[in-house]
This record gives C-alpha cells, structure tokens and sequence, in this order.
C-alpha cells in the first residue's frame, strides 16, 4: 500500500530545501517564503495527508472544491488558498473559507468581495493580479494600471490587500520567467513611493512547481507547489 504521507513528507522537504537555497541566494531564508501546496487534482483525503506531512497552506483553484474541503477538513489546522480566477457569484461562499484570495483580477471582482465582506462582518485579504507576461488568455491587471488600482482599492471597506500576485507567461523559458519575476519585484518597489497608507505589498505571490526557484531568487514570498509535491503519487 502507498504511504502518501511518507511520499509527500520526502516531496516537501526536497521543496523546501530548494526554498531555503534560492532564498539565501537573494538576501532571505526559508522563513521569508509561504510554501501553498497546490492541490486541486487530488480529493480530500490526500489533502489531508499533506496537512499530516506539514503543510496547512492549501491552495484551490476551483471554488466548489475549495468548499468542500474546508468543510470535509474543518477538524484540521489549514489555511485555505483561493488562487484560481474567482467568478463573481462565488464570492459569498468562497469568502469564508479562506485565508487569502491570490487572484483579485479585476475592479468588479474586488468590489464584490469588498461589498460580501461587510456583509459578513469579516475582512477579507486580497493579492492584487498582475498580468505580468502580457499573455491575452491571462487575467489580471495591466502593470501600467497598478497605481489607479491601488487608489481605488484603499477606499473599499473589509478588505486587505496584501500585495501582488503573477504567473510567468505559458510559453516564457526559463529567462523569460525569471525576468518577469523580476518586472513584478520591480513594479511593487515602484509602487510603495505612491502606495496608500492602508495597503498593504508586503507579498509577491509567484512561482510554481516548473519556475519556483526562480521566483524565490527574485523575492517570491508566496510560492504555489503543486506537481512537485506529489511525485510518486497517482492521480485518481
């Protein structure tokens, strides 16, 4: 019988010291970096296993998914991920079950989530999407769009918006990814000489699995791990 949890406990600490190289290679340690293991091809069950082998940052791209692990693991310590595109009518449900939302790609949606907030009488915290690549088929917004972005967003209630998220482009080779990492780093320094009081962009959530190294050396503080951390095990 497959140990899943043995398998995942080996998978992350190759992760992890991975982590820990290409963080003290920009300045950082290991502690500097959330590692989010992303789990969205696999069922609760090996969910759970992961928060056994010692990883409670779970992140999902769809919603229903993530809905029904927060309730299948309620028992558990986890800290749930919204990191795919999040549809409007989701919002209310997705809300309250997650510790930060990484795709806040548009106005509308945001609003949204500010306005559900109140609602429930949480505040909600939100990584502002960058489509760093320029790729068509991406969501996020334009870099040169940021600083209006940010002016609007400081005025919504129940929000806090964390900081900047982005993916390499789909077809970026490995210096292509590393320099868009460093385009992000690069528009958030921008950024805190106009950046508002009450936002915050302390996060750079970048890198997955094919480029988290690289991300890392350019000063990823929140990296998304999926296929890396389940090598070995089959998908059902």
């Amino acid at each position: 019988m497959v140990d899943t949890v043995k398998i995942i406990e080996t998978n992350l600490a190759a992760v992890r010291e991975r982590i820990a190289t290409s963080a003290e290679a920009s300045g950082r340690t290991a502690d500097d970096v959330t590692l989010v293991a992303v789990c969205k091809y696999f069922g609760s069950d090996i969910t759970a296993d992961v928060v056994e082998a010692g990883c409670g940052e779970i992140g999902e791209n769809r919603p229903q998914v993530l809905w029904s692990k927060a309730s299948d693991l309620a028992a558990l310590d986890v800290r749930f991920h919204q990191i795919g595109h999040l549809q409007r009518n989701k919002v209310r449900r997705t809300i309250t079950c997650i510790d930060l939302l990484h795709a806040g790609d548009s106005l509308r949606l945001i609003n949204s989530v500010s306005a559900e907030s109140v609602k429930q009488g949480i505040v909600t915290r939100v990584l502002i999407e960058v489509n760093i690549s320029g790729d068509e088929n991406k969501h996020g917004f334009k870099p040169t769009e940021l600083e209006s972005v940010l002016e609007v967003v400081a005025d919504l209630p129940s929000i806090d918006i964390q900081g900047l998220m982005a993916m390499a482009g789909l077809e970026s080779d490995t210096s292509e990814a590393q320099r868009e990492f460093a385009q992000l780093r690069e528009l958030r320094e921008r950024l805190f000489l106009c950046c508002p009081e009450n936002v915050s962009l302390k996060n750079l959530s970048m890198g997955m699995t094919r480029d988290y190294e690289l991300a890392v050396r350019e000063g990823a503080t929140i990296v998304r791990i999926g296929t890396a951390l389940f090598e070995g095990i089959p998908r059902v």
